[in-house]
């Protein structure tokens, strides 16, 4: 299996091993219970969820900032900041009122301006946001509790985008920011403040209970209702040795861990006091990202003649391994299980794969040998082992590959430069995006095909945006979803990026942790020790 060598770590002690690395430990055997000790998939290199849309630092987001709506498992907005919104009946004018109580880390209250400046800097970056932008006539604080949105055209997905899609309320002076650059502070309204003095990005954070936060009287249902906290305080700590994390869980000197090994979790489920939980119905879609502004993969031809190639059952099980239940496939532009998932085209991976044909479309395309640089974190196993399987493909079919090694954070800040390659630049890097990212075309970053004003990767396709545009415009879901399957066969055309597969996530846990809020992402409101 070619996950195995990536997979299969020795289980070190777990308190010596700890120790051994210098991260911070629980003292005592279960230490205090107001104390939540938490192991995230990878460090926290960016405080800042607007500029760098990582995993880690949308969690990270969602412990600080609040947001005005918050989508609920039906994935219908509700009112989260906000006490309620009307709209004109022309649906051109969106009035929003904040409800009562709201104030930020730094006793400041939370304005209508505060909203306004938010939405500004997070439209830059969100696909929906971007969208939204387009279509504002005016946005305005009527006064401090009050803003108003007038549009251009009606925007159907109003609510959702302020909901679904992490757009957190930054007080005012930190909004002004400029997406491009990282804030200075970490400042919100959410229930925890963060405690900057403890952060080295490499191996700690640190969050306290925000006693002023006023949750809403609601049971928590996915990002939307009441947020109560019952720990006075969250660690993460940084392990990048999944082994040694598991050892910890198992000594309890940690409480959580994001995303254990999926080769442990038999291990863990056997622990005393352990347990393995998985609540993401959605899961990630796995995928490839290409470098569309340079040779080689500028060129459509190249990208389609590895289709016959892609094997998605080779590239989860390098992950899931033996645990087929965590994997899906095949899948195509929209994740299995999400409304816009459809079959249109999906037989370029449903047909027998055929290395042979895909050699000779690669000889056909006009590839030269051009060295084609793969960057690859590896602090995250998953993508370890996508990028493993990438490398082994390529190789296969006569691509000339460079395989280069980092940190997380070194990857995520090599991503954003649009370098060829041998400056320090990228050719093609694998992950995979959880949630409600790639679920359709308004929010799926990695369908939007507008240059280099595009996600990483930055290709252009001009019909692609043109279908996208159409899917906002739909009157109902069934046009959406026709609207879909003329995007997946373009995407399949034109390959924006290639996905690969469909997988979830669990969560290794001490088995004294309960009510976990049931949702994709890793929310720290709602659990608490059993009594």
């Amino acid at each position: 299996m070619k996950g195995s060598r990536i997979g299969r770590r020795h289980l070190l002690a777990g308190t010596a091993a700890l120790a051994a690395s210098g991260r911070p430990r629980l003292a005592g055997a279960q230490g205090s219970r107001q104390v939540l000790k938490f192991v995230p998939q990878t460090a926290l290199s960016s405080v800042d969820p607007i500029r760098t849309a990582s995993t880690v630092a949308v969690n990270h987001g969602y412990m600080v900032w609040d947001t005005l709506y918050g989508i609920d498992s039906s994935l219908t907005a509700q009112p989260q900041m906000c006490a309620g919104s009307e709209v004109s009946s022309d649906e051109l004018t969106w009035t929003f009122t904040l409800r009562d109580g709201l104030v930020h880390h730094d006793d400041e209250p939370v304005r209508a301006i505060d909203c306004t400046t938010s939405i500004t800097r997070w439209s830059v970056k969100d696909p929906l946001g971007q969208r939204l932008a387009e279509l504002t006539n005016e946005m305005r604080p009527l006064d401090d509790k009050r803003f108003q949105i007038r549009l251009k055209q009606r925007f159907r997905q109003m609510l959702y985008a302020l909901g679904g899609r992490s757009c957190f309320i930054m007080p005012e002076r930190l909004a002004k920011t400029p997406p491009s650059k990282e804030i200075q502070e970490v400042i919100g309204s959410g229930p925890f403040r963060f405690l900057a003095k403890e952060w080295d990005m490499a191996t700690h954070a640190a969050y306290a209970k925000f006693e002023k936060y006023l949750p809403r009287q609601e049971q928590p249902d996915y990002l939307a209702g009441g947020k109560a906290v019952h720990f006075n305080r969250v660690e993460w700590i940084v392990e990048p040795d999944r082994g040694v994390a598991v050892a910890a869980l198992q000594s309890a000197e940690v409480d959580w861990v994001e995303a254990p090994l999926i080769d442990l979790l038999p291990t863990i489920r056997k622990a005393p006091g352990c347990n393995v939980v998985l609540y993401d119905r959605i899961g990630a879609l796995a995928f490839i990202s290409f470098n569309h502004l340079y040779p080689p993969f500028g060129n459509a031809k190249l990208l389609r003649a590895l289709l016959p190639a892609i094997d998605q059952k080779e590239y989860v099980t390098a992950w899931v391994g033996q645990q087929s239940e965590l994997g899906k496939y095949p899948v195509g532009f929209f994740p299995t299980g999400t409304p816009m998932s459809n079959d249109a085209g999906l037989e370029a991976f449903t047909s027998p794969r055929n290395l042979a044909k895909a050699r000779q479309l690669v000889q056909e395309s006009g590839y030269h040998g051009e060295k084609i640089t793969l960057i690859v974190p590896t602090d995250q196993p998953s993508v370890v082992a996508l990028s493993e399987v990438t490398r082994d493909l390529f190789s296969k079919l006569g691509l000339n590959v460079d395989y280069q090694t980092m940190d997380f954070g070194t990857f995520v800040a090599r991503l954003s430069k649009q370098d060829p390659s041998e400056p320090g630049g990228w050719n093609v890097f694998c992950s995979a995006w959880g949630g409600l990212g790639p679920a359709n075309p308004g929010t799926s970053s990695l369908l939007r095909a507008n240059g280099k004003e595009a996600w990483y990767g930055w290709p252009t396709d001009p019909k692609l945006e043109e279908l996208r545009q159409q899917w906002f415009d739909a009157p109902d879901i069934a046009a959406e979803k026709a609207i879909c399957e003329q995007v997946q066969l373009e995407a399949f055309q034109s390959i924006p990026f290639m996905p690969v597969g469909q997988w979830f996530y669990p969560w290794g846990v001490r088995k004294d942790l309960i009510d976990f809020v049931k949702c994709g992402a890793v929310l720290f409101w709602s659990v608490r020790r059993a009594t």
